[in-house]
Protein backbone atom coordinates (compact mmCIF):
# COMPACT_ATOMS: atom_id res chain seq x y z
CA UNK A 1 0.00 0.00 0.00
CA UNK A 2 1.02 3.62 -0.93
CA UNK A 3 -0.23 6.59 0.97
CA UNK A 4 -1.06 9.85 -0.86
CA UNK A 5 0.14 11.96 1.82
CA UNK A 6 3.65 10.85 1.24
CA UNK A 7 3.30 12.35 -2.28
CA UNK A 8 0.81 15.24 -1.50
CA UNK A 9 0.45 16.34 2.13
CA UNK A 10 -2.89 18.03 1.19
CA UNK A 11 -4.29 14.32 0.49
CA UNK A 12 -5.79 12.28 3.22
CA UNK A 13 -6.69 8.51 3.70
CA UNK A 14 -7.77 7.42 7.11
CA UNK A 15 -5.85 4.53 8.39
CA UNK A 16 -8.00 1.75 7.63
CA UNK A 17 -8.17 2.55 3.89
CA UNK A 18 -6.20 1.12 1.28
CA UNK A 19 -4.93 2.98 -1.40
CA UNK A 20 -2.46 0.70 -3.79
CA UNK A 21 0.43 2.03 -5.64
CA UNK A 22 -0.30 3.33 -8.86
CA UNK A 23 -3.55 5.10 -8.08
CA UNK A 24 -3.89 8.50 -8.96
CA UNK A 25 -5.30 10.69 -5.99
CA UNK A 26 -5.91 14.75 -6.66
CA UNK A 27 -4.67 17.40 -4.24
CA UNK A 28 -7.40 17.66 -1.79
CA UNK A 29 -9.40 14.76 -1.81
CA UNK A 30 -9.94 12.96 1.26
CA UNK A 31 -10.61 9.30 1.30
CA UNK A 32 -12.39 7.87 4.56
CA UNK A 33 -12.93 4.29 6.40
CA UNK A 34 -12.76 1.30 4.63
CA UNK A 35 -12.12 2.83 0.85
CA UNK A 36 -10.28 1.06 -1.39
CA UNK A 37 -8.80 2.24 -4.01
CA UNK A 38 -6.96 0.33 -6.73
CA UNK A 39 -4.08 0.93 -8.68
CA UNK A 40 -4.89 1.98 -11.91
CA UNK A 41 -7.42 4.43 -10.66
CA UNK A 42 -7.84 8.37 -11.22
CA UNK A 43 -9.22 10.70 -8.72
CA UNK A 44 -9.16 14.36 -9.24
CA UNK A 45 -8.56 17.02 -6.43
CA UNK A 46 -10.81 17.96 -3.78
CA UNK A 47 -13.11 14.86 -4.18
CA UNK A 48 -14.40 13.09 -0.99
CA UNK A 49 -14.78 8.91 -0.61
CA UNK A 50 -17.48 8.31 2.21
CA UNK A 51 -16.82 5.14 4.34
CA UNK A 52 -16.54 1.58 2.62
CA UNK A 53 -16.11 3.10 -1.15
CA UNK A 54 -15.12 1.21 -3.52
CA UNK A 55 -12.72 2.63 -6.61
CA UNK A 56 -11.89 -0.47 -9.26
CA UNK A 57 -8.88 -0.29 -11.54
CA UNK A 58 -9.65 2.35 -14.81
CA UNK A 59 -12.17 4.38 -13.26
CA UNK A 60 -12.02 8.34 -13.38
CA UNK A 61 -13.58 10.35 -10.84
CA UNK A 62 -13.60 13.66 -11.81
CA UNK A 63 -12.66 16.73 -9.68
CA UNK A 64 -14.99 17.72 -6.81
CA UNK A 65 -17.05 14.97 -6.70
CA UNK A 66 -18.57 13.25 -3.69
CA UNK A 67 -18.99 9.78 -3.34
CA UNK A 68 -20.82 8.42 0.19
CA UNK A 69 -20.81 5.31 1.51
CA UNK A 70 -21.26 2.16 0.34
CA UNK A 71 -20.59 2.82 -3.00
CA UNK A 72 -18.76 0.64 -5.62
CA UNK A 73 -16.98 2.12 -8.81
CA UNK A 74 -16.50 -1.08 -11.19
CA UNK A 75 -14.57 -1.04 -14.54
CA UNK A 76 -15.82 1.21 -16.92
CA UNK A 77 -17.28 3.60 -14.75
CA UNK A 78 -16.39 7.45 -15.36
CA UNK A 79 -17.71 10.27 -13.51
CA UNK A 80 -16.68 13.66 -14.43
CA UNK A 81 -16.73 16.56 -12.09
CA UNK A 82 -18.82 17.74 -9.54
CA UNK A 83 -21.26 14.17 -9.28
CA UNK A 84 -22.63 13.40 -6.45
CA UNK A 85 -23.59 9.88 -5.90
CA UNK A 86 -25.46 9.10 -2.55
CA UNK A 87 -25.44 6.55 0.31
CA UNK A 88 -25.33 3.09 -1.73
CA UNK A 89 -26.04 3.75 -5.22
CA UNK A 90 -25.12 0.51 -7.33
CA UNK A 91 -23.09 0.49 -10.95
CA UNK A 92 -22.69 -2.42 -12.82
CA UNK A 93 -21.00 -3.41 -15.60
CA UNK A 94 -21.70 -6.65 -17.08
CA UNK A 95 -25.56 -7.14 -18.73
CA UNK A 96 -25.96 -10.72 -18.42
CA UNK A 97 -23.49 -12.12 -15.78
CA UNK A 98 -22.90 -15.40 -14.73
CA UNK A 99 -20.86 -16.64 -11.44
CA UNK A 100 -19.38 -19.46 -14.09
CA UNK A 101 -18.54 -17.26 -17.41
CA UNK A 102 -15.69 -15.11 -17.65
CA UNK A 103 -17.43 -11.60 -19.07
CA UNK A 104 -14.16 -9.43 -18.31
CA UNK A 105 -14.36 -8.69 -22.13
CA UNK A 106 -17.69 -7.50 -22.23
CA UNK A 107 -17.61 -4.44 -19.74
CA UNK A 108 -19.34 -1.87 -21.17
CA UNK A 109 -18.56 1.86 -19.88
CA UNK A 110 -20.95 4.05 -17.73
CA UNK A 111 -20.17 7.91 -18.33
CA UNK A 112 -21.86 10.38 -15.41
CA UNK A 113 -21.39 13.61 -17.04
CA UNK A 114 -20.58 17.34 -15.03
CA UNK A 115 -22.54 17.95 -12.29
CA UNK A 116 -24.96 15.04 -12.12
CA UNK A 117 -26.32 13.53 -9.24
CA UNK A 118 -27.04 9.90 -8.42
CA UNK A 119 -29.70 9.47 -5.69
CA UNK A 120 -29.47 6.98 -2.38
CA UNK A 121 -29.77 3.52 -3.78
CA UNK A 122 -29.99 4.48 -7.34
CA UNK A 123 -29.03 1.57 -9.74
CA UNK A 124 -27.12 2.14 -12.90
CA UNK A 125 -27.26 -0.55 -15.42
CA UNK A 126 -23.81 -0.10 -17.59
CA UNK A 127 -23.52 1.26 -21.02
CA UNK A 128 -25.78 4.37 -19.68
CA UNK A 129 -24.82 7.83 -19.93
CA UNK A 130 -26.04 10.18 -17.25
CA UNK A 131 -26.30 13.69 -18.74
CA UNK A 132 -24.74 16.89 -17.07
CA UNK A 133 -26.64 18.24 -13.77
CA UNK A 134 -29.17 15.36 -14.46
CA UNK A 135 -30.56 14.01 -11.25
CA UNK A 136 -31.87 10.46 -10.27
CA UNK A 137 -34.27 9.96 -8.13
CA UNK A 138 -33.55 7.68 -4.54
CA UNK A 139 -34.17 4.20 -5.36
CA UNK A 140 -34.21 4.64 -9.40
CA UNK A 141 -33.38 2.09 -11.60
CA UNK A 142 -31.54 3.77 -14.66
CA UNK A 143 -31.69 1.22 -17.60
CA UNK A 144 -30.98 3.57 -20.44
CA UNK A 145 -29.37 7.38 -21.45
CA UNK A 146 -30.40 10.24 -19.39
CA UNK A 147 -30.90 13.59 -20.74
CA UNK A 148 -29.03 17.08 -19.67
CA UNK A 149 -30.72 18.32 -16.66
CA UNK A 150 -33.80 15.43 -16.44
CA UNK A 151 -34.75 14.15 -12.91
CA UNK A 152 -35.68 10.56 -13.67
CA UNK A 153 -37.49 8.28 -10.74
CA UNK A 154 -38.93 4.86 -10.46
CA UNK A 155 -38.34 1.26 -11.93
CA UNK A 156 -37.45 1.63 -14.50
CA UNK A 157 -36.31 5.57 -14.08
CA UNK A 158 -38.60 7.91 -16.32
CA UNK A 159 -38.08 11.49 -16.65
CA UNK A 160 -40.67 12.99 -14.12
CA UNK A 161 -39.10 16.91 -14.92
CA UNK A 162 -36.00 19.12 -15.15
CA UNK A 163 -33.76 20.53 -12.96
CA UNK A 164 -31.56 23.48 -12.80
CA UNK A 165 -27.44 23.45 -12.02
CA UNK A 166 -28.25 24.27 -8.82
CA UNK A 167 -30.68 20.88 -8.10
CA UNK A 168 -33.82 22.85 -8.00
CA UNK A 169 -36.99 21.85 -10.12
CA UNK A 170 -37.83 23.63 -12.61
CA UNK A 171 -41.37 24.64 -13.27
CA UNK A 172 -42.72 24.89 -17.18
CA UNK A 173 -40.92 28.40 -17.12
CA UNK A 174 -37.93 26.50 -17.25
CA UNK A 175 -36.79 29.30 -14.41
CA UNK A 176 -34.94 28.33 -12.10
CA UNK A 177 -36.92 29.34 -8.50
CA UNK A 178 -32.98 29.74 -6.78
CA UNK A 179 -31.04 31.74 -9.14
CA UNK A 180 -33.72 33.05 -11.66
CA UNK A 181 -31.63 30.88 -14.38
CA UNK A 182 -33.07 30.30 -17.61
CA UNK A 183 -33.06 27.25 -19.45
CA UNK A 184 -33.96 26.21 -23.24
CA UNK A 185 -34.55 22.96 -24.28
CA UNK A 186 -31.45 21.70 -26.98
CA UNK A 187 -30.83 18.29 -28.70
CA UNK A 188 -28.67 16.58 -25.09
CA UNK A 189 -31.98 17.57 -23.38
CA UNK A 190 -31.93 21.32 -21.19
CA UNK A 191 -29.11 24.10 -20.85
CA UNK A 192 -28.89 27.64 -19.55
CA UNK A 193 -30.06 29.83 -22.10
CA UNK A 194 -26.40 31.96 -22.39
CA UNK A 195 -24.63 28.97 -23.59
CA UNK A 196 -24.09 27.50 -26.73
Amino acid sequence: MTTPEAHDPSVYAHPSAIVDAGAEVGEGTRIWHFCHVYGGARIGARCVLGQNVMVAKGVVVGDGSKIQNNVSLYAGVILEQDVFCGPSAVFTNVTTPRAFVERKSEFRPTLVRRGATIGANATILCGVTIGRYAMVGAGAVVTRDVADHALVVGVPARRMGWVSVSGERLGPDLVCPRTGERYRTTQQGLAPEDTR
